[in-house]
């Protein structure tokens, strides 16, 4: 394709990387329309912390780190072989967690340098950018105090090591290569990036069942990742198990803390809420995939790839496969399921709400 539509292509999913709700929120002020309400839905989550009293200040704040990101990963991309075009292009594909590429062949076109700089930002995309703002102040403890972050490290940690010993006892594989390919596949499909080095669904099918789960946890909140989110998970089964202690103990005061920090019922409730609305989504969408003619498996696949905006699925839409063969009726379906993904649920409703463009 010619390089101003490539371009164009990045540049676009750079801007909705940090959020077009983010975006909006420096602007929407201006017109005299308040962009509290869908600053709170999209840009951070449960967890939100302010970092400046003006909710403008703070989305300015989030616009530098995603800048300063960029312009850092460009320059690491073009000091390997890639030209400044192909670092550029890449730098805005991995901080948005974009996920499109210059090359059919994904970052499999390009050395393990270009990779391992790749899956570096990756995980950084998928973290919370108020953490790389406390980070950036010299905060680095509480970084690492972030219940969230060490979860969403140790999944991909985890995952990763698993991964990598499967590759290694059915293949042939050489260890570097099993374990870069490995953590390069848990990030990109954690994160929602959709980049691609290897076929997962010719791995051993445990290993690319590990992977499919992945695609319905996320990144993390505040962060440019899509998906359910990994707090959300982390409430829930926070929640689940406080339950259990509840039903053993009945009289007992039990309240699910976070970060040390008690969590109401109020959000709690929200949290269930936004996981019921989205299973019920992807349900939906797999049954109408299914009704138009694709099978079981490429119809799972398409349906949490979209709606998680990860991209590669399972089936027919692997990650070196495309949606190209889908009807005319699926294309606009996960169209929409990929708006409701990257804006979140909630944030599609507020916006479809008369009362918010009410002055």
């Amino acid at each position: 394709m010619p390089k101003d539509l490539l371009y164009w292509r990045s540049l676009t999913h750079w801007l909705g990387g940090m959020g077009i709700i983010v975006f909006t929120v420096a602007i929407l002020p201006i017109l005299g329309i308040g962009g509290m309400q869908l600053f709170m839905a999209e840009m951070p989550g449960i967890t939100y912390d302010k970092l400046h009293p003006r909710i403008t200040a703070t989305a300015k704040r989030l616009w530098g780190i995603y800048v300063l990101l960029t312009l850092l990963q460009t320059l690491l991309l073009w000091a390997g072989e890639m030209d400044f075009f192909d670092a550029i292009n890449h730098a805005y594909a991995t901080m948005a967690t974009g996920g499109f590429s210059t090359r059919n062949a994904s970052i499999a076109a390009f050395s393990p340098y270009s990779q391992y700089v790749i899956i570096v930002f990756m995980i950084l995309a998928g973290t919370n950018f108020t953490l790389h703002y406390f980070a950036l102040h010299g905060k680095v403890a509480r970084v690492f105090k972030d219940e969230e972050y060490r979860g969403y490290i140790a999944i991909i940690g985890i995952i990763t090591f698993i991964i990598a010993a499967g590759l290694l006892i059915v293949g042939n594989t050489h260890p570097e290569a099993a374990f870069r390919d490995a953590l390069f596949t848990v990030t990109s499909i954690l994160t929602t990036t959709g980049f691609a080095t290897a076929n997962y669904l010719m791995w051993p099918t445990i290993l690319w069942m590990l992977i499919f789960v992945l695609m319905f946890i996320g990144g993390s909140a505040g962060s440019t990742g899509g998906g359910m989110k990994i707090i959300r998970q982390m409430l829930l089964l926070k929640n689940s198990w406080m339950e259990l202690k509840r039903a053993i103990h009945p009289n007992a005061v039990l309240p699910v803390r976070f970060n040390k920090k008690s969590v109401s019922q109020d959000t709690i409730y929200k949290v269930m809420a936004f996981f019921l609305m989205y299973v019920l989504i992807f349900s939906m969408g797999m049954i109408a995939l299914s009704a138009m003619g694709l099978d079981f498996q490429t119809a799972v696949g398409a349906s949490i790839a979209s709606l998680g905006n990860i991209g590669p699925g399972i089936g027919n839409v692997g990650p070196v496969d495309n949606y190209a063969f889908m009807p005319l009726g699926a294309k606009w379906l996960l169209a929409f399921m990929m708006l409701m993904g990257r804006l979140e649920i909630f944030t599609v409703l507020i916006l479809f709400s008369p009362q918010f463009w009410k002055r």
